[in-house]
């Protein structure tokens, strides 16, 4: 016999990992473009690295509450998240500057 609860909070866990994910690696995407073209971009980072951090951390605390399947599938759904992230801000041919082969974009 199948426990269907059980299958409901593997996929809560897993989607709140994921939401979890979203608002950290989203967060950190949206400060690196509004930080990078401020006037006190350490302000930026450094206020969003501590509420990116305590929300992800409330929200482990809160989905985990000691119970380590649902916490791993908490951290497997944030990891998934930092995954979909990445893919999603990649930037594209478009948008890449074009630079000589033999000489770093920073020259």
């Amino acid at each position: 016999m199948i426990d269907y609860g059980n299958w409901g909070m593997a996929a809560g866990a897993l989607l709140a990992g994921g939401i979890l994910g979203g608002i950290f690696f989203g967060g950190l995407w949206w400060t690196v473009r509004r930080g990078a073209s401020s006037r006190t971009p350490a302000r930026w980072f450094l206020g969003s690295l501590v509420l990116r951090t305590a929300i992800v951390l409330l929200g482990f605390y809160v989905v985990g509450a000691a119970q380590p399947l649902r916490f791993g599938l908490c951290m497997l759904g944030f990891l998934l998240a930092r995954t979909v992230i990445m893919r999603v801000t990649q930037p594209t041919a478009a948008t890449k500057a074009p630079h000589s082969p033999g000489v770093p974009p920073c020259a």
